[in-house]
C-alpha cells in the first residue's frame, strides 16, 4: 500500500447513482469536506456505466489527493488505473488482484465477522481488512453482524482496519476506540441532508476517541 495515502479517517463509498454528472457533484462535496478514501460502488449499473463512472471519478479523486478504490472488480480497477480494489468473498482471489494491480495498489478484503478471513486476507496480500456490519445497515439489512472486539483481534496483522455497516457519527467513536482506522459509510454521508457536514461529523470521531 502506498505509504503516502492516509491510514485513518472517513472511507466514503458511492451510492447507486445512475446519473454520472450527479454522482460527480455529490462526490465532490464529500471529498471537499475531507473524506480520506473513496470507493466506487454501483451494484445495479451495467459494465459500461461502471467503467464510465469510475473513469469520471478518477480525475476528481486525483485533484483531491484521495485514492479511488473500485468495489468488487479488480479488472476494472486495473483497466482504468485506479488506486486499488475492494474484494468480497465471491470477487476472486486476492493474489490474482495483487499481481494485476501491483505492489503499490490498495487492496481491501471484506472479512465480515470472521478473524480467520482477516488473517487469510493479510497472508494473501491485502492492504487493509474490513469488518462489518457493526450496526443495522440500510444498504445491507441482512448483513452478518460483527463484534467490535474483532477490531482489536486484527491489530497484530499490522494492517489498517476498516469498520462498515450502519455507522453514524453517534456510534463511530466507539468503533474508533475499539481499533477502527477508517469508518466506511454510504448512506450516512450521501443520504444526509448536508453531506459535507456529515463528513465533518464523522471526522470529529477521530479527534479524541478516548471519550464518548
Amino acid at each position: 500500500m502506498n505509504s503516502s495515502w492516509p491510514r485513518r479517517g472517513l472511507y466514503a463509498i458511492t451510492p447507486d447513482e445512475a446519473d454520472t454528472a450527479r454522482l460527480l457533484a455529490r462526490t465532490a462535496s464529500v471529498l471537499d469536506a475531507g473524506a480520506a478514501w473513496l470507493q466506487y460502488r454501483n451494484k445495479p449499473a451495467d459494465a459500461a456505466l461502471r467503467r464510465d463512472q469510475a473513469l469520471a471519478l478518477l480525475p476528481l479523486c486525483r485533484a483531491h489527493g484521495v485514492p479511488l478504490i473500485v468495489n468488487d472488480d479488480w479488472r476494472l480497477a486495473a483497466q482504468i488505473g485506479a488506486d486499488g480494489a475492494h474484494l468480497g468473498e465471491d470477487d476472486g482471489e486476492l493474489a490474482a488482484a495483487r499481481a494485476a494491480l501491483g505492489s503499490g495498489a490498495i487492496l481491501g478484503a471484506s472479512c465480515y465477522d470472521d478473524i480467520a478471513l482477516a488473517r487469510a486476507a493479510a497472508a494473501g496480500g491485502a492492504s487493509y481488512v474490513a469488518f462489518g456490519a457493526f450496526f443495522p445497515s440500510p444498504t445491507k439489512p441482512n448483513a452478518r453482524r460483527a463484534a467490535p472486539e474483532l477490531l482489536a483481534q486484527a491489530a497484530p496483522l499490522g494492517l489498517p482496519r476498516v469498520a462498515i455497516g450502519g455507522i453514524t457519527p453517534d456510534n463511530a467513536r466507539s468503533l474508533v476506540r475499539a481499533g477502527a482506522d477508517l469508518v466506511a459509510v454510504i448512506s450516512g454521508v450521501f443520504d444526509a441532508p448536508d453531506p459535507a457536514a456529515a463528513v465533518r461529523a464523522y471526522l470529529s470521531c477521530f479527534e479524541d476517541p478516548a471519550h464518548e
